[in-house]
């Protein structure tokens, strides 16, 4: 995609950590951005980062789950700038813990916001982005969380999982409008996701903060990706894996995937399985 200057990137989870980043980086490169967030006040002082930057960013407080408030906050964000060409459905959150130890609320909260949230993104910002074609781009953030399974992540993994399949279905669907699609895999950032329960219904005003010795923040530098993300929109890049340290990882369970397929299909049946699919 083309970046031109004036062009409104929408954001959610937007206030800090990866959301934040790519606010920065597209901010540089002269887009408006309308930051979305659950937190008011983060979000508030976010804008003002950036605005006090010389950039011109507007704050939209949003739940991702509740799609009556996200429809109107695309109408309140495209009253305000005119348009929305770029979405980055970004916000997450985490409840981490082996299988035996997570409940059905644990999966509700986390799905919730990590793949419906997402869901809700797309269906309400598809038909903006279509209407401008090729200048309509839409990220999704996944994690290479999304790519192998991992111990303790069981909610994460099937959540992250769905937003990579979700993407490589929109980056078909949407092929023939021109509107161009990234999923967005990382691997450890510096970020706010080991204190997300703060976030979490019912946790309201409580003080609740990451743990001693947190590994996120031994990760990598959320404008440093968010300068990745903007390289990847403009050269219309769908995977976007920014973390080599588990390329080797990914590739073993890429392949035990395709040396697992037994017996050789009739040329005529691929040909058809082919039309059926976008190849990569």
């Amino acid at each position: 995609m083309k970046i031109t200057p004036g062009h409104v990137a929408y954001i959610t989870g937007g206030a800090s950590g990866i959301g934040f980043g790519i606010a920065t980086a597209f901010a540089k490169a002269g887009m408006r951005i309308a930051l979305a967030d659950i937190e008011e006040g983060a979000l508030n002082k976010a804008c003002e980062e950036l605005n006090s930057q010389g950039f011109e960013a507007a704050p939209f407080q949003v739940d991702v789950t509740d799609r009556e408030a996200m429809a109107a906050s695309r109408d309140a964000a495209i009253a305000h700038f005119g348009a929305v060409h770029i979405v980055v459905n970004n916000a997450g959150v985490n409840r981490a813990g082996h299988i035996t130890e997570i409940s059905y609320d644990d999966w509700d909260w986390v799905m919730g916001v990590n793949l419906d949230g997402v869901v809700n993104g797309a269906m309400t910002f598809v038909p903006e982005l279509m209407r401008h074609g090729k200048d309509g781009y839409m990220v999704n953030t996944a994690s290479v969380g999304g790519l192998i399974g991992m111990p303790g992540l069981a909610i994460y993994n099937t959540a992250k999982f769905g937003v990579v399949g979700l993407s490589e279905a929109l980056r078909a669907d949407l092929l023939e409008a021109g509107v161009g699609i990234s999923v967005l895999c990382p691997g450890i950032v510096r970020t706010n996701l080991n204190s997300s329960e703060r976030n979490r219904p019912g946790n309201e005003g409580k003080d609740i903060q990451a743990p001693e010795n947190d590994t996120l923040q031994q990760g990598m530098d959320p404008m440093e990706l968010g300068e990745k993300v903007l390289a990847a929109v403009e050269a219309d890049q769908f995977f976007i894996v920014t973390h080599p340290e588990f390329r080797e990882l990914v590739r073993q369970r890429n392949d035990a995937m395709v040396n697992s397929f037994d017996g050789e299909a009739p040329p005529e049946v691929i040909e058809m399985m082919n039309a059926m699919v976008k190849p990569f």
